[in-house]
């Protein structure tokens, strides 16, 4: 039993790689927009390092070089994680109880979320804690890493290879698109998912980009609660 924790770290470790592919563009691609928009590389590192927020480390960055307020970066980079707040209480049923579950709960990403979904409750109670911790801190340290690498070497790579330079802003939502996509086979995360999706069109043409993510995920969750679909019925 002592080495259960880490055999289940490893096997943590193991199946989150695939999330590496997404991560590492990202994490370069952030590096580079980082010292782009003024910032040293040991402070982009910081902001990986302590806000480790994806999206919203981009715009943290833009939003501080734009000169706005810093009660609005906040305010908005807070807005953009609210969705944390559903991602919690989803894997709360599959936790086992320990203390350093809040400092773990900084290593929750969308990726970490959506892979931890699936897997936690297919693996036994004294496995879960170490999965957890191999997955998160393995997704975490690549994060940091990437971002220094794009923000010393960003530069020289796009220049060297200009293609790059198209292709990494795309990783990020590529990343999403294949977290997503197997759940269109079920009618009723279709139908939420294709809300939240012209939800967050509809919020992002008419001049709400800012706050189209939290908005269209508040309008896909209470239609996917509100609509049910029983065989042979219509939707109810």
């Amino acid at each position: 039993m002592s080495h259960v924790p880490a055999r289940s770290a490893l096997k943590g470790v193991r199946e989150a790689i695939p999330l590496l592919g997404g991560y590492i563009p990202v994490s370069l691609s952030f590096g580079l927009v980082a010292t782009q928009a003024g910032f040293t590389t040991w402070e982009a590192a910081a902001i990986s390092l302590l806000i480790y927020a994806g999206a919203s480390q981009f715009l943290f960055v833009g939003m501080v070089a734009a000169g706005s307020p810093l009660w609005l970066v906040i305010a908005l980079t807070l807005l953009i994680n609210i969705r944390h707040v559903v991602y919690g209480p989803n894997l709360a049923a599959w936790l086992p109880p320990s203390r350093h579950w809040l400092w773990l709960m900084h290593g929750l990403t969308d990726q970490v979320f959506a892979l931890a979904h699936t897997r936690l409750p297919q693996l036994r109670e004294a496995e879960r804690f170490g999965w957890f911790l191999g997955a998160a801190l393995l997704a975490w340290v690549v994060w940091i890493v990437g971002t220094v690498v794009g923000a010393t070497g960003g530069e020289a790579l796009t220049a060297r290879w200009p293609l790059l330079g198209e292709i990494m802003p795309f990783a990020l939502p590529a990343l999403f698109l294949t977290m997503v996509a197997p759940r269109f086979t079920d009618k009723r995360w279709a139908l939420a998912l294709g809300c939240t999706i012209a939800s967050a069109l509809f919020f992002t043409l008419y001049g709400w980009s800012n706050v189209a993510i939290p908005l269209a995920a508040a309008c896909g969750a209470i239609c996917f609660y509100m609509v049910k679909f029983h065989p042979g019925k219509n939707v109810l």
